[in-house]
Formats: structure tokens, C-alpha cells, sequence
């Protein structure tokens, strides 16, 4: 398989504008899979709940959404990217995929960061498998990595790769990633951004790139440069984050001893 991810610098709230931009990218370049980062269309730092909603839009009659189908059907291959979800009254950060037949399915983030829980309501459906053709892919979305259940859950669930758009800004995200990987023998790829999102006030929160493609091993296959657009493009076979052995004597799922976890599932 073919993953392709998109590392761009969005303009905050110029919706038309960055879908043409990323319909420029995908235009001129072949992948299976197409990863691009969380709220690639409009922009991450809202300056408030009236400009999230105003930018939001509904899945899947919204422009982003037609925009990442339109773009499945002409490459014969599919696509995850994040948008800001409008339904009904709620808002959500919301991650789809969809493949040259239309939507197939979407994630709503769970763990909201910063700001964005002054605007967007947390996930309200868990994380969900899906079939490619011979990969099965789960998304995640950006501070879901401060949360190891999700990339487990998505494990348990029979996912060999994780999609994992962003708009990460700590340094040290990416490096974590890595280990989500070791936890769980998947394969991990992380679209993120670049520049900063600029308010009318001067207040401002900068984006550190770095998007990369993560084996089951935790070894790094490719990773972009922080501070430039790229293209990162990596053949994997995904059928390899099926073989789960560290050693001839442990295996990663099978030695779990969920019958001692209940503290995990508990509410606080």
C-alpha cells in the first residue's frame, strides 16, 4: 500500500482557498491512502464559538467533505482529513474517510485540547475500524495521543494502520506516537501542519510539522522537516502489524491481563 500524507500550512478561515490548495497537491501525486492534517480546510485557533461555527459544515453534504470525495473517486483510492463538523446544534472535530464509493465513515475527537472546548462538543461514539480493500485502518485525531486507550482500542479492534491527523504543538508529539506503536505493533501516520494561526487580536499558536509514518517496530520509516511543506510518501504492507510476537514467548495482545485493567475503565 501506498501512504501518502500532506504537510501544509492552512490559512485560518480561507476555506476555498486551502481546498484549492490541497487540490492542487493531490492532483499531481499517486497514493492508496491520503492522509491530510486536522481542519486542513479552515484553520485550527478559532477566535471564538460564532467563527468555529460559521466554518463548520455538515458531514456529508459540506463542501470539505464533497471536496475529499470528489478528489477518492478521480484517484480510484481513499482519503482521511479533518473538518469542523456541524450537527444540529453540536459541533465537533471530526476526522472522515472516504474511498472512490463516497463516505465510509467518520471519528469525532474524544479528547478536545486547549480552546477547543469552548466551541467543539467531545466525541460521542467510539473509535471504529475500517476495511480498505487488505488494510484495516482506525482514526484518531491529534491530543488522542496523551491517551493510550484510544490507539489500544483501536488495536483490539483488529486495526493494522492509525490515521492520525493533527495540529499538534507540543514538541514531544510526534516521539510519542512512536510508542503508541511499540504498545500495540501498528503501523501509526500522522499528517500534521506547519506556520502559525494568526488571531485578529495577535494572539497566535504555531504548528511544529514533523509528520512522519511510524512501523509497528517503532522505527520511523520517513518524517517531515518541521517548518516546510512536504509530501511524505511510504510503501508498507500492512498485513505486517498482524505478527504481534516481541519473542517466540510473548505476544502483544495475547499476554494482556485485562481481568487486573478495571481501573482503567473507571470515570475518574
Amino acid at each position: 500500500m501506498q501512504l501518502t500524507l500532506i504537510q501544509n500550512q492552512p490559512r485560518l478561515g480561507a476555506v476555498e482557498s486551502n481546498l484549492e490548495a490541497a487540490r492542487s497537491i493531490i492532483e499531481h501525486i499517486d497514493f492508496d491512502l491520503l492522509l491530510l492534517p486536522e481542519l486542513f480546510a479552515t484553520g485550527y485557533f478559532f477566535s471564538d464559538e460564532t467563527q468555529a461555527r460559521q466554518l463548520s459544515e455538515p458531514v456529508p453534504s459540506g463542501p470539505t467533505t464533497q471536496f475529499l470525495i470528489d478528489q477518492a473517486k478521480a484517484k480510484g483510492a481513499y482519503i482521511c482529513g479533518g473538518l469542523a463538523e456541524r450537527d444540529g446544534a453540536q459541533l465537533y472535530n471530526t476526522a472522515i474517510l472516504v474511498g472512490p464509493e463516497g463516505l465510509m465513515g467518520r471519528y469525532r475527537k474524544l479528547h478536545l485540547f486547549y480552546e477547543e472546548k469552548h466551541w467543539f462538543a467531545p466525541g460521542d461514539r467510539p473509535p471504529k475500524v475500517y476495511q480498505l480493500g487488505n488494510a484495516r485502518v482506525g482514526m484518531m485525531i491529534c491530543f488522542d495521543w496523551r491517551y493510550p486507550e484510544v490507539a489500544r482500542i483501536l488495536t483490539l479492534q483488529g486495526a493494522q494502520i492509525i490515521l492520525h491527523p493533527a495540529n499538534l504543538v507540543q514538541p514531544y508529539c510526534q516521539d510519542a506516537m512512536v510508542t503508541r506503536c511499540l504498545e500495540n505493533g501498528v503501523f501509526a501516520a500522522t499528517a500534521n501542519r506547519i506556520g502559525t494561526d494568526m488571531r485578529a487580536d495577535s494572539t497566535s499558536l504555531a504548528f511544529t510539522g514533523r509528520s512522519q509514518v511510524v512501523n509497528p517496530w517503532g522505527e520511523i520509516l520517513d518524517r517531515a522537516p518541521d517548518a516546510e511543506p512536504a509530501i511524505v510518501t511510504v510503501d508498507i504492507d500492512p498485513a505486517r502489524a498482524d505478527e504481534k510476537y516481541v519473542t517466540e514467548h510473548n505476544h502483544l495482545m495475547h499476554d494482556r491481563r485485562p481481568e487486573h485493567y478495571g481501573l482503567i475503565c473507571g470515570t475518574k
